[in-house]
């Protein structure tokens, strides 16, 4: 993106979002039903993602285990919150079975950080911030996506 004509003088700026997922209690589902009902579970999991996000520019990955990463060239922070709310939904909407969750099916909890990579060249801090945010949204209790906001020295989260 800094290539690119979005970094140019006097244009418009752009924003990276990376969106960082996890699949909510996978270990004991593994444990209840097995590693080849966990490899059917990430692929369903994945082909999802897939799904949702689908802009030839947009990236879903298996970050690793029960982690996936997207990364959303040209989103702010508020078109990922939308594509963090339809990969949430959709997975919910599987109905893979998981006896030993809460929500007695599978679910993703999910971390939203957004910066302008004209500005801000490190990766490491997008992956860290949304980092921050996947961890917020697993101690609110799951199935949920958190955003990770930077104002200054200022840091939210936004449900």
């Amino acid at each position: 993106m800094r290539r690119s004509k979005f970094c140019a003088p006097g244009a418009d700026p752009a924003s990276l979002s990376l969106i960082l997922c996890d699949i909510d209690h996978f270990k004991l589902y593994n444990d209840t039903y097995g590693h080849q009902a966990g490899d059917y579970c990430l692929q369903q999991v994945a082909q999802t993602l897939s799904s949702v996000v689908n802009r030839p520019m947009d990236l879903v990955a298996r970050y690793g285990g029960e982690e996936f990463v997207i990364l959303l060239p040209e989103t702010d922070a508020i078109g990922a919150v939308h594509v963090a709310e339809q990969i949430c939904n959709q997975v919910r909407s599987l109905a893979i079975p998981h006896h030993r969750s809460l929500q007695k099916c599978v679910t993703i909890s999910a971390g939203i950080a957004t910066l302008n990579p004209c500005i801000e060249s490190r990766i490491a801090k997008l992956i860290l911030m949304a980092d921050q945010a996947l961890y917020q949204a697993k101690e609110e209790g799951r199935d949920r996506f958190c955003t990770y906001v930077e104002q200054g020295s200022l840091s939210q989260f936004f449900v």
